[in-house]
């Protein structure tokens, strides 16, 4: 049996302990943000953040997040409430096809909480390990800077944000 604190809530799991995090949260807690997508820590579809950071889900066993803290993209916001980040994904139409954007959501949270105000350098450091095969990376720049002004962070206007990432 394995507690394990995901979005706020613990859960209590009889799975295998070496089970990937990712596989936890897909089938037995019904949390498919995360996708599978190299299963070996190379695409970052299975982004979450572990403690604040953003860790691969799928290269992450589940005997080793007892006691820490799990975030998955469902704990930013809703369907009907996205959270800030969320909102400025939506707003700015940066996914296309959407497969990597809850991971890249979550990178992008990790960076957010971590230091508010990062610059386009930063962002495109942090934002590195996540691949998106569709090219709306700088659609997500843009997003994350937005979102970072929505939190009040960003000392830019609306309308310089887009100016500075084109």
């Amino acid at each position: 049996m394995i507690s394990l604190n995901v979005n706020g809530t613990i859960h209590h799991l009889d799975v295998d302990p070496n089970i990937p995090l990712l596989y936890v949260l897909r089938d037995e807690l019904g949390l498919n943000g995360a996708k599978f997508g190299c299963g070996l820590g190379q695409c970052g579809a299975c982004t979450v953040m572990l403690d604040g950071q953003a860790i691969f889900s799928c290269l992450t066993p589940a005997i080793v997040l007892e006691g820490r803290q799990i975030r998955t993209v469902e704990g930013l916001g809703t369907v009907e409430q996205p959270g800030v980040l969320q909102q400025a994904f939506i707003d700015e139409q940066a996914a296309q096809c959407g497969y990597c954007i809850a991971g890249m959501i979550m990178r992008a949270q990790a960076l957010l909480e971590r230091n508010p105000s990062p610059t386009d350098a930063e962002i495109r450091t942090q934002m590195q390990p996540n691949l998106c095969r569709c090219g709306t990376h700088m659609r997500i720049i843009v997003a994350i800077k937005r979102a970072s002004q929505a939190m009040g962070h960003a000392a830019l206007p609306a309308a310089a944000v887009k100016e500075v990432v084109r």
